[in-house]
């Protein structure tokens, strides 16, 4: 059992990594040649220009100011001075909203902190229970355990002091929820009112488009909107299953990358040619010359991206069932995206489409069909091998009880990949659902596997000796005393992941190797150095899970064991200000989604909430307590109902876009620019990246892809006679004077 000598000194050593993470990152972000690791995001935004290329040349390298040094902690209050609004605009509302998240940890735990501290610990600790239980049963406890609820005799009337506190948390838990989903909600509709022109704001997509056979997939979508949105449609591009000339082309540029970089060794040392193995990975093989080898292979790689990119041109099959549907006003897209579009609720599927930059393109080529195959297959289906290495009883015994904190620590590392892999398997259309899909899974297993089975199997173990001799009807007691007891884990575990984990995170140690290996083998041009910069991003899938680790944890020990909340707090603190530093100096975002997550961040709060109520409930049954469990049902109920009442007044606004403010937007942009020819900036917005960005070699594609959305020019269609008769297509069963 730890002590309070044990948490010391682990304390003392999580301290002094984090302390020497920061001042390491302090140091090594004032050399001109970390320059691009520790401030990305102005290089990417054009706002810094590189140190290196002035001075002297050692001062190329170094920092030969010393005056700098007695600034180096200068990094906190630069990353708090920037407002909010400025944040907004500088990083996006996904990470300002990100970073609210620690706000609202600092906000629900310091006041919880405090109260607790104040009354519960007092409480707890002017007993002798654990000593008793100890000398009676061979209990094991520490003096750690004495200031929790474990020490309360069984049915003393002091389990009246943890009910009232429960409740005086869940209410201001909720209070501080409210005001929070209240305050994100109004910021994303500010946001979206304020924001600059996107295409995704006139862009719907369109899924499971009915086959005709009479007409294609794109004379479909222009015939069907043509008729049902006649003031409205203005443009579509049809959704093109590009996956296996997209995968030949990052193929190809991986060659191009391999002969650059054998061609800088040669150009280093002529006297002798590079040469490389063309089995895997270059560790078997015949052995060729390096630089003829690639050359070949991205010669052969052209010739089937011609190919493939000729099949695409030619091939129906290639034509998905779907299509981005541009409007001339953002009103029409959001009636097009909030209604049903058919007599048929299973086709002509609408919904908002994502910004281009958050489109998963590949999973665009699913069947929708498939979809809710692909959804119901997870894990065993995509991994099964995961699945028999987890049964074995010894790694299943190993993982779920008896990792320490750094072991997990590591596990829980190479976990989100795994899970990222699943979500991209169910088919899911954006990056951002792909995240948020993953950030869910990651939670559960958080909630599952670290929470739930180490309590359990870790309080059974820790207490074996006292189960054996006792009778069976007192084990639960037992468990009952000892589950406040588990905190000492989770203050290890905080620590590591909390303290050490985020100052680790600030020093960038991984990016910032791989830069300077990239910088001194493959690096020739400054576009080169640019690609060699790694900025990263928030990391929601992985980041949100572990913040709601801590909410958890925080919400179920506040009432059971308070020693834990001052770690949770230092963890809240230092991450907002690391992480503000990150996103302001570091993270490039690859999307912006207008705080959609809010809501899973706001539903995963209260389910950790009604958890930390039917624990107390249930942990105070087993204290002979069980005359409190009518009064702390209310609590659960209570919860619930605020939750009913958060989702109806506030998730909309995560959902829909209100035809007040589209209409609004609308007028404003008419007015400032009567002129705007929209169709022009939406007609190209949502075609696939591999005919954009391939060197330039699409051209000709793409101007023959897109000749027939010039202006004022319409897709000809096997029914020209329909085109202003409001009639529906055969597919859909019904006749003309059905429509009014």
């Amino acid at each position: 059992m730890a002590t309070f000598g044990d948490i010391g000194v682990a304390a003392g050593i999580n301290i002094l990594s984090a302390v020497v993470f920061l001042v390491a990152f302090a140091f090594l972000r004032l050399q001109p040649i970390n320059d691009r690791v520790y401030f990305p995001k102005w290089y990417l935004m054009g706002l810094r220009g590189s140190p290196t290329h002035s001075g002297v040349y050692v001062s190329k390298f170094v920092n030969l100011d010393c005056r700098s040094y007695l600034r180096f902690l200068n990094w906190v209050p630069d990353a708090l001075r920037m407002p909010e609004p400025e944040l907004i605009g500088h990083a996006g509302l996904d990470s300002a909203v990100y970073l609210r998240i620690y706000l609202l940890g600092i906000k629900i735990f310091v006041p919880v902190a405090l109260l607790a501290w104040a009354i519960l610990v007092p409480v707890n600790w002017t007993n002798n229970t654990l000593a008793i239980s100890e000398a009676l049963d061979k209990l094991e406890y520490s003096d750690i355990d004495k200031l929790s609820i474990s020490n309360i005799p069984y049915g003393s009337k002091r389990f009246w002091t943890h009910i009232v506190m429960a409740y005086t948390f869940t209410f201001w838990t909720c209070y501080t929820l409210r005001k929070e989903y209240a305050a994100v909600a109004a910021m994303r509709l500010q946001f979206l009112a304020s924001e600059r022109r996107r295409p995704d704001q006139f862009t719907v997509l369109v899924r499971n488009v009915p086959p005709d056979l009479d007409e294609s997939v794109s004379e479909s979508v222009e015939h069907f909107f043509l008729v049902n949105h006649p003031k409205h449609y203005l443009t579509h591009q049809v959704v093109i299953n590009a996956n296996k000339l997209a995968k030949l082309i990052k193929e190809k540029k991986s060659k191009q990358n391999w002969l650059d970089y054998y061609q800088l060794k040669y150009s280093r040392n002529q006297s002798r040619r590079p040469t490389a193995k063309t089995g895997f990975f270059g560790l078997w093989g015949e052995k060729v010359d390096a630089i003829d080898h690639q050359t070949s292979e991205i010669q052969r790689l052209s010739k089937a991206i011609d190919e493939e990119r000729e099949r695409v041109k030619t091939d129906p099959k290639c034509i998905m069932p779907a299509a981005f549907v541009s409007f001339k006003s953002r009103w029409g897209a959001a009636v097009c995206a909030q209604t049903q579009q058919s007599r048929n609720p299973t086709t002509w599927l609408t919904e908002w489409a994502s910004e281009p930059r958050d489109i998963y393109w590949k999973n665009l080529a699913i069947p929708y069909v498939s979809l809710t195959v692909r959804r119901l297959l997870g894990i065993e289906k995509k991994a099964p091998f995961l699945k028999r290495v987890i049964e074995l009883h010894f790694i299943k015994s190993f993982i779920q009880g008896f990792l320490p904190g750094i072991i997990l620590k590591i596990f829980l590392l190479v976990l989100p990949s795994i899970l990222m892999m699943m979500s991209k398997f169910e088919g899911f259309l954006s990056i951002s659902s792909l995240e948020r899909r993953s950030a869910l899974r990651y939670y559960i297993f958080n909630f599952v596997n670290v929470f739930l089975v180490s309590v359990i199997a870790g309080t059974a173990f820790q207490q074996l000796n006292s189960f054996l001799h006792q009778s069976a009807n007192e084990i639960p007691k037992t468990i009952g005393v000892a589950i406040p007891m588990k905190a000492t884990f989770f203050i290890t575990y905080i620590m590591i992941d909390g303290w050490a984990g985020v100052a680790g995170e600030i020093l960038r140690l991984k990016p910032l190797i791989f830069f300077h290996l990239r910088n001194f083998f493959l690096v020739k041009t400054e576009k080169d150095r640019e690609e060699a910069m790694d900025p990263g991003s928030i990391g929601f899938d992985t980041g949100e899970p572990r913040i709601q680790l801590y909410f958890l944890l925080g919400l179920v020990y506040a009432a059971v064991t308070p020693v834990l909340l001052p770690f949770i707090l230092v963890f809240f603190v230092l991450a907002y200000v690391v992480f503000r530093h990150q996103i302001i100096n570091v993270y490039n975002q690859q999307y912006e989604s207008a705080a959609a997550f809010w809501p899973d961040v706001h539903g995963r709060i209260i389910s950790a909430l009604i958890f930390s109520q039917l624990i107390l409930m249930g942990l105070l049954s087993t204290k002979g307590a069980a005359q409190s469990t009518p009064i702390l049902i209310v609590l659960p109920v209570l919860t619930i109902s605020f939750q009913r009442y958060c989702k109806a007044r506030y998730e909309p606004a995560f959902v829909f876009y209100p035809l007040q403010e589209a209409m609004m937007r609308d007028t404003l942009e008419r007015a400032r620019e009567p002129n705007l020819n929209l169709k022009a900036y939406l007609q190209n917005a949502y075609v696939h990246p591999v005919f954009k960005n391939d060197e330039g070699d699409d051209d000709d594609f793409d101007d023959k892809y897109n000749e027939k959305l010039e202006e004022g020019v319409l897709v000809p269609t096997k029914r020209q006679s329909r085109r202003n008769t409001p009639a529906p297509s055969k597919t859909s069963s019904t006749s003309s004077q059905d429509c009014p």
